[in-house]
């Protein structure tokens, strides 16, 4: 299991266009991905629990990554992320 904090760079934080971006993102593979954020815990390959968590932009979130590809996982969501998923 991986775990890493990010910070949300997102103007707007993770409305929808986002929001599906990340879930995309954490589809395509197989370890489980989830987020804190706060007291939450999501699912990211939820678009709806993603976007209903309300993480705004400047938000700390921790990524956890577990499975058999949670490396690949876990660099990529981080990428996704720090470049504001397709926003910046």
């Amino acid at each position: 299991m991986l775990s890493k904090s990010l910070t949300v760079v997102n103007p707007s934080g993770l409305h929808l266009r986002p929001a599906g971006v990340l879930s995309q993102t954490a589809m395509k593979f197989k370890s489980d991905i989830i987020i804190e954020y706060g007291e939450k815990r999501i699912v990211a390959k939820s678009v709806l629990n993603v976007m209903a968590a309300g993480i705004k932009c400047g938000a700390m979130i921790n990524v956890i990554c577990d499975g058999e590809d949670e490396e690949a996982a876990m660099k990529t969501m981080t990428e996704a992320i720090e470049s504001g998923l397709g926003e910046m």
